[in-house]
């Protein structure tokens, strides 16, 4: 694989018009909400694309997201189970790798898994996890979680 400049927007367009995310987000908070007794705002196509343009429009980030997603479009293992580790491991670094630094790149981890149980998506080994990857590193990324509006009450004040 060579990662180039247009390599990486060619990647970006993939993820940019990946019908299946927006649901998969969707549905991932709807199940979160139920577990934490919590109110999750539901994810637009047009929040979900505008988020997929500020991920992309960060270089650094960009090339690594591209990798991910590149290597997961093409992940197959014969029989599957045997390569169970690695497409949940380059799932999981997605998903962390979108959502950003901590707090926040440690929850889309945590997220990944739960969203990966219940994300069966048609083609080869990685595809599943790719989408579950989407859905757990923007949602955590996109507005809705109440305890992320606003300023922390752990901030300690400047004077």
């Amino acid at each position: 694989m060579e990662l180039t400049p247009a390599a990486v927007e060619r990647e970006y367009e993939w993820v940019r018009e990946r019908e299946s995310v927006v649901p998969l987000i969707n549905g991932t908070r709807d199940r979160l909400a139920d577990c934490f007794d919590v109110d999750v705002g539901h994810v637009t196509r047009e929040a979900y694309r505008e988020e997929v343009a500020a991920v992309f429009a960060d270089g650094a980030r960009a090339v690594n997201v591209a990798a991910y997603v590149a290597l997961l479009r093409d992940l197959d293992v014969t029989g599957d189970y045997p390569g169970f580790v690695v497409d949940e491991v380059l799932g999981r670094e997605l998903a962390a790798a979108i959502a950003g630094g901590q707090p926040y790149s440690l929850l889309a981890q945590a997220t990944f898994h739960f969203a990966d149980v219940t994300t069966h998506t048609e083609g080869v080994a990685g595809a599943d996890d790719l989408d579950a990857a989407l859905a757990a590193g923007f949602q955590t990324r996109l507005p809705g979680w109440e305890w992320t509006e606003g300023s922390s009450p752990f901030a300690v004040g400047r004077e």
